[in-house]
C-alpha cells in the first residue's frame, strides 16, 4: 500500500485537542440552555481545567429573576416570654460538667447537676443522614426570649433542648428597634441609657454562648429590624427631632409601619459602626452576626431616592471596622436574591464583602425559581409554615444550610416538629 493511501481517512488525529474540547464544551453549553437538565457546568469546568494546556470555561449566568416580588422577613413575636417553656425531660441533654473556674463565676443555685447518660455504642456508629450533613441547621430566636430575667438554668436548658432537636446553630436576637439587649456603653454615651427597656440578666448571652459551645453548637447574633424602627422604639422621638430618619413610612410588611434610619447621616452611621465593634469585642466568642432584608430601603418609599451606593458604603465600612475589632467573627446576611435585593431594597449585597449569604425563600409562588439562587450561595431560610418543603430541601445536596424562622411564635414547638420530620427523612 502506498504512503499516500495510508494517510487517507477523516483526519481526526490531526485536529488539535483544544478544538475538540471547544466543540464538546460548546455542545454542553448549548444543551444546557436548550432543555437538557441537570448538567453541572461547574463540574465540567473543573474537569476541563485539569487538562494541561487547555483554557476553556463554559459561561455560567445568573438565573432569571422570579416573576413576582419577594416576601419580606416577618417580625418575630414581640411579646416578652413570661417563663421558660417546660421542656420534656427526655429531650434535655446534659451538658459536660463545668470547670471549677466556671462554677465560681456562676450565680448560686441556678446550675443543676444532671446525671450523664452513656450513649449506646450503636447510636455513635450510625451514619449521618442528609439533614445532619447540612453545614448549618439553624433556628431564629427573638430577642424577647431572654426577657423577664431568664435564669442561667433556663437558658442552658433551652440550648440543650434545641441541640436535642438536631439544631446546631441558634440565631438569637441581640438588637432591635435601635437598642441593645445587653448593657452597652455606646448606647449610654449616645442616648443616655444602656439598653432596651427590658428585664434580662447581664450574663444571659455569656451563658448561651458557653452552653452552645459545650454542645458543639454555634451562636449567631441576630440584629433584628436592622436599620428600621417603629413608634415603640426608645429613640423614636429623638430620631424625629434630630432628623435621623428618611421621609416616609415603610409598609413592606402588612400591618407594620416602620421608619428607616438614614445611614447617610454620620451620627447614624457611626452609631451602628460603634455598636457592632463594641459587640464583637464584648462577646469575642460569638461565631457570627447576621442581618437580614431590614438592612435595606424599599423602592416604594416617597421620593424614589436611590440609596444603593450609600447603603453599600455604610455596610462596607461597618464590616471593615468589625473585622479590625474581631476578625474571627463572620458577618452574614439573610436577604432576598441579588436581583430583588438590589431592585426593591437598594441592597446590592454582592458589593458588601459579606462572609455568608443565605437566601430568603418565604414566597411559595417563587419557591422553585429561588432554589437556583440558593444553590449558588450558603443556604436557604424558610418558615415553619413551609415544612412541606423539607424533604426536597434536605435531599438537595446543593443546599448547604437551612435556617428556620418560627413564624408561629413557638420556636420550641417548631424545633420539635422539625426533628420529627427530619427523622422521617432518614
Amino acid at each position: 500500500m502506498s504512503e499516500q493511501n495510508k494517510n487517507k481517512g477523516c483526519g481526526c488525529a490531526n485536529i488539535p485537542i483544544s478544538v475538540i474540547l471547544l466543540f464538546l464544551g460548546g455542545g454542553f453549553w448549548w444543551f444546557k440552555n436548550n432543555g437538557l437538565p441537570d448538567i453541572d457546568l461547574n463540574q465540567i469546568n473543573s474537569l476541563l481545567a485539569k487538562i494541561p494546556g487547555v483554557e476553556i470555561s463554559l459561561p455560567i449566568s445568573e438565573p432569571d429573576p422570579p416573576p413576582t416580588p419577594p416576601t419580606p422577613t416577618p417580625t418575630l413575636p414581640s411579646s416578652p416570654i413570661v417563663s421558660s417553656p417546660k421542656l420534656p425531660s427526655s429531650l434535655i441533654v446534659p451538658s459536660p460538667k463545668p470547670k471549677s473556674s466556671e462554677i465560681a463565676t456562676s450565680q448560686p443555685n441556678q446550675q443543676q447537676t444532671i446525671p450523664e447518660k452513656e450513649q449506646p455504642e450503636e447510636t455513635k456508629l450510625l451514619p449521618k443522614n442528609n439533614w445532619e450533613k447540612k453545614a448549618i441547621r439553624g433556628i431564629y430566636l427573638s430577642r424577647y426570649q431572654i426577657t423577664n430575667n431568664a435564669t442561667e438554668k433556663m437558658i442552658r436548658d433551652r440550648v440543650r433542648y434545641y441541640h436535642a432537636q438536631g439544631i446546631n446553630t441558634i440565631i438569637h436576637g441581640v438588637w432591635g428597634n435601635a437598642c441593645t439587649m445587653y448593657k452597652s456603653e455606646v448606647m449610654q454615651q449616645t442616648l443616655g441609657y444602656n439598653s432596651c427597656p427590658n428585664k434580662f440578666r447581664d450574663r444571659w448571652l455569656d451563658w448561651l454562648i458557653d452552653e452552645a459551645h459545650q454542645q458543639g453548637m454555634e451562636v449567631h447574633a441576630y440584629f433584628e429590624k436592622g436599620i428600621k424602627i417603629d413608634k415603640n422604639s426608645p429613640i423614636f422621638d429623638r430620631a424625629i427631632a434630630q432628623k435621623w430618619i428618611i421621609p416616609g413610612i415603610d409598609r413592606t410588611y402588612a400591618g407594620v409601619e416602620h421608619y428607616l434610619l438614614d445611614v447617610e447621616n454620620p451620627e447614624v452611621a457611626h452609631f451602628f459602626r460603634d455598636i457592632l465593634v463594641e459587640f464583637v469585642q464584648r462577646y469575642p466568642e460569638i461565631d457570627a452576626v447576621q442581618w437580614d432584608d431590614y438592612l435595606g430601603y424599599h423602592a416604594e418609599l416617597p421620593g424614589k431616592v436611590d440609596r444603593t451606593e450609600s447603603l453599600t458604603k455604610f455596610v462596607q465600612e461597618m464590616i471593615e471596622a468589625m473585622k479590625q475589632a474581631n476578625p474571627k467573627v463572620s458577618f452574614d446576611i439573610c436577604h432576598h436574591n441579588p436581583y430583588w435585593a438590589k431592585k426593591y431594597f437598594a441592597a446590592d449585597w454582592k458589593k458588601w464583602d459579606v462572609d455568608r449569604i443565605f437566601i430568603q425563600n418565604y414566597n411559595e409562588k417563587n419557591f422553585q425559581a429561588e432554589l437556583d439562587y440558593v444553590k449558588k450561595y450558603d443556604g436557604i431560610a424558610i418558615t415553619d409554615q413551609q415544612f412541606h418543603r423539607l424533604a426536597e430541601i434536605i435531599d438537595n445536596k446543593s443546599i448547604k444550610s437551612v435556617l428556620v424562622f418560627p413564624l408561629s411564635g413557638k420556636p420550641e414547638e417548631t424545633a420539635s416538629n422539625l426533628k420529627s420530620l427530619t427523622q422521617k427523612n432518614k
